[in-house]
């Protein structure tokens, strides 16, 4: 028979080098889950991502086990990496902060794709775009 579910939380961490301090420490703890487990099956599992930004929910059952999936991380995370900046515009419309090739979009967009509500390439590359539109992010084709 399967588990109760008790609560599923949403977190974002640095991959790889997550730490019981918050936003993770007080989100699993007052579910009772043990927090020293989930950062080291956490870290283990995202060692390759070193210390860009993902997102994970967080599956608690009855018993105080757990699991979790770790998602793609943000797109604007992998789009300020791509433009090799610090931060997006304050003012996208009139003050441009970087550039990205369309190449570097498609390839944004393959990574995100299992997360996106988009049922081609096409359409993932998109919303991608409108995001590093929303940013400040010219694209260059």
């Amino acid at each position: 028979m399967a588990k109760e579910v008790v609560v599923k939380i949403k977190l974002q961490a640095p991959g790889g080098k997550a730490t019981p301090a918050p936003p993770i420490g007080p989100a699993l703890g007052q579910n009772g889950v043990n927090i020293g487990q989930f950062v080291s099956q956490f870290n283990e599992r995202t060692r390759d991502l070193n210390g860009m930004t993902v997102p994970v929910v967080i599956t608690v059952f009855k018993d105080k086990s757990f699991t979790f999936e770790v998602k793609s991380p943000p797109a604007a995370v992998l789009l300020k990496q791509a433009a090799e900046i610090a931060k997006g515009s304050g003012i996208p419309n009139k003050e441009k902060v970087g550039t990205v090739t369309a190449e570097q979009v498609r390839k944004i967009a393959e990574t995100k794709f299992k997360d996106l509500n988009a049922y081609d390439l096409d359409q993932a590359e998109k919303i991608i775009r409108g995001t590093a539109r929303s940013m400040g992010v010219d694209v260059i084709d």
